[in-house]
């Protein structure tokens, strides 16, 4: 099943007081805000090459180096990316346990007999 990333974010707030017991409601839900634009987007599959520092990100885009930074400062904030200072560089490059985190939750909603879904029972059912 396709979703996309807003429609996510909106599952995501409705049903999280019944799916996310123990983990970090604000943590789930600046990941979901992060990769809602589709420029934040872009700069992660740019970053699934490897490191790149911020002038290499911002040289695929037409926007200035403000705009670039602020949306790996977002990308940071919602821990999709980490930074490396090296010399008067910064690279950054994904951060993929929480990309893990993300399609462990998503794939509560592939469930194809809830029923019979011992944690469905126990917190929905």
């Amino acid at each position: 099943v396709a979703f996309s990333i807003l429609r996510c974010y909106n599952l995501f707030r409705k049903f999280s007081k019944y799916f996310l017991k123990g983990v970090s409601i604000v943590g789930l839900a600046e990941t979901f805000k992060a990769l809602s634009d589709p420029v934040r987007r872009e700069i992660l599959l740019l970053l699934r090459k490897g490191k790149m520092s911020a002038g290499e990100i911002g040289a695929h885009f037409d926007m200035t180096g403000a705009t670039v930074s602020y949306h790996l400062s977002q990308l940071k904030k919602a821990e999709l990316i980490l930074e490396e200072k090296k010399k008067n560089y910064i690279y950054y490059q994904l951060n993929t346990s929480v990309f893990e985190e993300i399609m462990m939750w998503i794939a509560q909603f592939s469930h194809q007999d809830e029923k019979n879904d011992p944690y469905y029972k126990q917190n929905v059912g």
